[in-house]
């Protein structure tokens, strides 16, 4: 059972994470921007709280926040936003493919619900190890927004997710928003309805609960290792930030101002802190606050990529692209 201590620390490290790293655009540390997981903490928290190691997770653009809820290095994975050797992934992967195959992190995706497919394969692949249920001990989660509902790579995944039973948690992070595009405008009926039409057991929880979370999460993921197939989860949340830190500075404006405050007022740090003392919390805050000073350091100490190694690593066989004219160089 995951202590509500273990709960908070997770959110309130992905929290100061990424506010750390909004910082570092700001500053021109990383380049390009990222995409702000504020405000739903509480799903990745719980649900990768119900997972063990040699569990697979896929993510999306917005993935820090998997990632780190799924034990990664912050400094190793700060120094990978900021374009480092030292990074997760050297620097080459950044903030949208960020990977820790160490950990069963097979990667966050730009692409709209593009790790449904990862997540399916990954766990189908697993299953062939044995006959019966132990068949079934690896689970993948696939974590996706609100905007992937209408992607067919989605549907299909959850097509034979259910035919084959292969033991995967979907989680919809359901944000109200697909960039500035509503769920109302761009969803017809809804998430658990989708997951119900092939026949996958569908639930709805509070996203901004860490410990709600965690309870759905912990039930769907023992039914997966059971051998009973998938299962689905839609989180309700809001995205507290910009849907990319570009709008820091375009100033866009599609929400109104109520409209976030009213979504911030049910904030999973404050949701989740409540449930643990005061002193306790405040340790926790301090030895976040430390490991992440120590992470920008890391970070920013590292070196940047040679751009005469631009070229490596692009093929698993050593393989390297063409450098000018002449032949592939090995």
């Amino acid at each position: 059972m995951t202590r509500p201590e273990e709960l908070y620390r997770t959110v309130r490290l992905i929290r100061r994470f990424e506010e750390r790293a909004i910082e570092l655009v700001n500053s021109g540390e990383i380049v390009g921007g990222i995409h702000p997981y504020i405000g739903q903490e509480a799903i990745a928290a719980g649900v990768c709280a119900a997972l063990r190691v040699d569990d697979v997770i896929t993510s999306t653009h917005r993935g820090h926040g998997h990632v780190l809820a799924k034990g990664a290095n912050p400094a190793r994975m700060l120094a990978e936003l900021a374009g480092r050797v030292d990074g997760l992934n050297q620097g080459r992967g950044g903030s949208m493919h960020a990977a820790d195959f160490g950990l069963n992190i097979y990667g966050a995706n730009g692409i709209v619900g593009a790790g449904a497919p990862i997540a399916v394969g990954a766990a189908w692949a697993r299953m062939g190890d044995a006959a019966g249920p132990a068949a079934h001990q690896i689970v993948a989660v696939s974590f996706f927004g609100d905007g992937a509902l209408n992607q067919g790579v989605l549907l299909e995944s959850l097509n034979l997710a259910a035919l084959w039973h292969v033991p995967v948690l979907f989680v919809c992070e359901n944000n109200g928003y697909a960039t500035s595009l509503t769920v109302a405008d761009g969803v017809a009926g809804s998430a658990v309805a989708r997951a119900a039409a092939f026949g996958i057991p569908a639930v709805t929880v509070d996203g901004a609960d860490p410990a709600a979370v965690h309870a759905a999460a912990a039930a769907a993921v023992d039914e997966c290792r059971a051998g009973r197939g998938p299962a689905f989860i839609e989180c309700i949340t809001y995205r507290f930030d910009a849907h990319h830190t570009w709008e820091h500075k375009a100033r866009v404006r599609y929400r109104d101002p109520e409209e976030v405050e009213a979504g911030r007022a049910r904030d999973p740090i404050d949701i989740q802190g409540a449930r643990i003392d005061g002193d306790v919390r405040a340790e926790i805050d301090a030895q976040i606050e430390r490991e992440l000073d120590e992470a920008v350091t890391f970070a920013l100490g590292s070196p940047k990529p040679e751009l005469t190694g631009a070229m490596d690593y692009l093929y698993a066989t050593g393989l390297r692209a063409r450098t000018g004219v002449g032949e592939m160089v090995v």
